[in-house]
């Protein structure tokens, strides 16, 4: 069954799933920030971290996510009306990803956007549903006390489809 969304109705029950599959810090952000956005609509939404996108949820590691320039041919200097390109042959050198992640990192606290785990605290506080994976966590041998406060369980891939059924999903 397809599902077409009615934007003139008042009233919704409208479901919203991101897949978070990847814990790099450019990564994390699509999926903050539109489950933030669908929670301002009054949409019902529900993350669902599996694979590396689990490193969202670690405790130990969500604060600490990096970004990797290399083999990222998109990106530039963060300069207004800049076409100017760093190098790929540069990209994997040692200390580039720490280059790379503090360069977004102040881009994110220039445009005052909250960390991961102040991300997170929002979207629970709004309502938003966390869900681990039962066999990312099983792979990353954590359980929930080593996952950050505001998952609501670790469930398989079954019941999650269950319980979100007919929702719109995102695979990030």
């Amino acid at each position: 069954m397809t599902v077409i969304p009615n934007f003139d109705a008042e009233d919704t029950d409208r479901k919203f799933v991101i897949i978070c599959s990847k814990g790099n810090l450019d990564m994390a952000y699509p999926a903050l920030v539109l489950a933030n956005a669908a929670l301002g609509e009054g949409i019902e939404t529900h993350l669902f971290f599996t694979f590396w996108g689990f490193d969202m949820i670690i405790d130990s590691r969500m604060d600490n996510l990096q970004f990797s320039p290399a083999g990222n041919t998109a990106l530039h200097f963060p300069i207004k009306e800049s076409s100017l390109r760093i190098p790929q042959a540069v990209m994997p050198l040692p200390g580039m990803t720490s280059l790379a992640t503090k360069m977004i990192k102040d881009q994110l606290e220039e445009l005052d956007i909250p960390g991961v785990r102040e991300f997170l605290d929002q979207i629970v506080a709004a309502g938003g549903h966390l869900w681990a994976c039962q066999m990312s966590a099983d792979m990353n041998k954590v359980d929930m006390d080593d996952l950050y406060e505001g998952v609501e369980d670790i469930i398989n891939a079954s019941d999650f489809m269950e319980l979100t059924d007919g929702a719109q999903l995102l695979f990030i």
